[in-house]
């Protein structure tokens, strides 16, 4: 069976789709710096597609708090070979990025999505430059789109599930009027991104309800803090070398995410840990033929 964005064949019928992460970067929350080297993150991404990734999501610039902006020309550098070397050995690749520039250049290098975390506000230039590129996009919330405040909270108007569905809603309207076909959009509700703890668990019990409307949806969870708080036990550190240890402590409660969204219908999810992640929607797609 084939998924309805990409194309991408499926042996269990409606099987949510996983979504494996390749920051090629020095300062990723979670592995900043292990694959800057592109042949280092070339053979990351081909060991997450051994483990059951279905695409690989090729990420220049890290989003975690505090984060300081890379130039273009850098990011460009860092992610254009890594999917120009996965599009070449027949492996799907989305590039995580705000700025048209890299996501025109990763267009050219053969990316099959591009996956814009500021829903394309970021830049003046993306909705036109997805149009041309003729992929598949992922619209994602981010209230406060000032670089490196992930984390902070924005207002939500006291309803984030209503302040999500509304903006996403104009994003779609945004994209259309650029002419970015309906059914190459898919949305993220952006779990973590400039949302509380209490925001984030009020979106993934509402998730059916995005599900149930007209695009595919993408949940990114993965190691996110809400996640890691709850085993406080384990800690989660604020600084980069102890959180680069520590983040995947939070894989067990991504995996649970995973298993529930893809269960609810969720199109694909973005994780770390892809062993697992593909193991519960594996489970999650069996559970619903019941064979």
């Amino acid at each position: 069976m084939r998924d309805p964005v990409l194309g991408i064949e499926t042996t269990l019928p409606d099987r949510c789709l996983v979504m494996g992460i390749v920051n090629v970067t020095e300062d990723s929350f979670s592995d900043g710096g292990r694959y800057l080297d592109p042949a280092k993150a070339v053979a990351h991404a081909k060991q997450l597609v051994a483990e059951g990734a279905d695409i690989i999501d090729v990420g220049g610039e890290s989003t975690r708090p505090g984060a300081s902006r890379v130039e273009a020309g850098v990011e460009k550098q860092r992610v254009v070979p890594v999917i120009e070397a996965l599009h070449a050995e027949g492996i799907r690749t989305s590039v995580d990025t705000m700025r048209a520039s890299v996501a025109a250049a990763a267009a050219e290098a053969g990316v099959d999505l591009i996956n814009d975390v500021s829903g394309g506000l970021a830049d003046p230039e993306m909705f036109a430059v997805m149009a041309d590129a003729k992929v598949p996009v992922c619209l994602m919330h981010w209230k406060t789109v000032r670089f490196g405040d992930a984390a902070g909270q924005a207002d939500h108007g006291g309803d984030v599930v209503a302040d999500v569905r509304a903006t996403l809603n104009r994003l779609v309207e945004k994209a259309l009027a650029a002419g970015v076909k309906e059914s190459a959009i898919t949305l993220d509700p952006g779990l973590g991104f400039a949302k509380s703890a209490q925001d984030n668990w009020a979106l993934l019990k509402a998730l059916p309800e995005f599900i149930a409307g007209e695009f595919p949806v993408l949940v990114g969870a993965s190691r996110k803090r809400f996640l890691a708080a709850l085993r406080p036990e384990r800690g989660f550190a604020s600084s980069l070398v102890d959180a680069k240890d520590i983040a995947a402590n939070a894989d067990p409660a991504t995996a649970a995410v995973t298993a529930i969204a893809a269960s609810e219908g969720a199109w694909c999810v973005r994780v770390h840990d892809v062993a697992v992640s593909r193991d519960a929607v594996d489970v999650a797609a069996r559970w619903k033929m019941g064979r």
